[in-house]
């Protein structure tokens, strides 16, 4: 099986070491100094106190007639047009899109091809340090990587991925979970711009309460267009008085699990979250279709 990562950042570089690891025939498509480390050391990640090196191919262009079984889009929302229209004469036939973004997915198909898409969403984060990937897969129980269902492929790509010790799971509608999914990130994000010590947001009681409300709130009024909260536990943040919520969220917050699955991503990607942040408000003011 060939599959290729179409964006080398930190979430393409934790799913192509992981894969190659496995097994698989895994190519990078990279550009720049990113592309430059990688032909030099290839892709060098932590596993345990150890740097290791997965064997992958790279690529800087892309012929049309190169054919995977898998195209894993791992960019930021704001590449993602442009990179759907670059792989639109390719003749792969499906393209894994793990992005962050409001979109229905017959907008991307409109742009790379009907019935190419298998929307997708990561569980991992983290950094490097240097050229040297320093990433996780997050617990299963907090967010294993989620395939929509569609057609019958992402029984194949689930398999790839529990292939490869990947946490995964599939979920019937994948666009209400991205939205939902959203309702709980956006606020965190915004946790993060509003303290004056972002690194240290979770000391914040008030902010941490401010967060939980919104975050409940947010939940409230997804529910209220109609849209079935998925996953079902993210009903408890609902429920859950915000005080209760918020010593939570603080805890979390000052955790190793949120310096590298949150406070990281929030900090590297700004500009990206706060697109996010005006997209999911607006779509949650929006009138409720009757």
């Amino acid at each position: 099986m060939r599959i290729l990562i179409y964006g080398a950042g930190v979430i393409g570089s934790i799913y192509g070491a992981l894969l190659a690891e496995a097994g698989l025939n895994v190519t990078l498509y990279a550009r720049g100094r990113r592309a430059d480390a990688l032909r030099s050391h290839g892709l060098l990640y932590r596993k345990g106190g150890t740097v290791k090196a997965a064997r992958v191919s790279v690529l800087t262009t892309l012929a049309d007639g190169d054919r995977y079984d898998f195209i894993f889009l791992t960019v930021r929302e704001n590449q993602l047009l442009q990179a759907l229209a670059e792989l639109k004469s390719n003749s792969s036939p499906t393209i894994v899109t793990m992005v962050n973004s409001l979109d229905t997915y017959d907008k991307w198909e409109a742009v790379c091809g009907r019935g190419r898409i298998l929307p997708a969403f990561p569980g991992a984060g983290g950094g490097f340090n240097g050229d040297v990937l320093d990433a996780a897969l997050t617990p299963r129980l907090i967010q294993p990587t989620t395939i929509g269902k569609t057609d019958g492929r992402e029984a194949k790509l689930a398999e790839v991925m529990r292939k490869a010790g990947i946490p995964c799971q599939v979920v019937p509608d994948m666009h209400a979970w991205q939205i939902c999914h959203l309702g709980m990130v956006v606020p965190i994000a915004d946790a993060y711009y509003a303290s004056e010590d972002p690194e240290h947001a979770g000391n914040d009681p008030r902010l941490m309460k401010k967060t939980a409300s919104q975050i409940s709130d947010n939940l409230e009024a997804l529910r209220e267009l109609g849209i079935k909260l998925s996953p079902a536990r993210i009903n408890v943040f609902r429920i859950l008085p915000s005080w209760l919520t918020a010593v939570a969220l603080g805890f979390v917050f000052r955790s190793r699990f949120g310096d590298r699955f949150m406070y990281r991503h929030s900090m590297k990607a700004p500009d990206e979250m706060r697109r996010l942040h005006d997209a999911f408000y607006a779509y949650i003011t929006r009138r409720p279709e009757n």
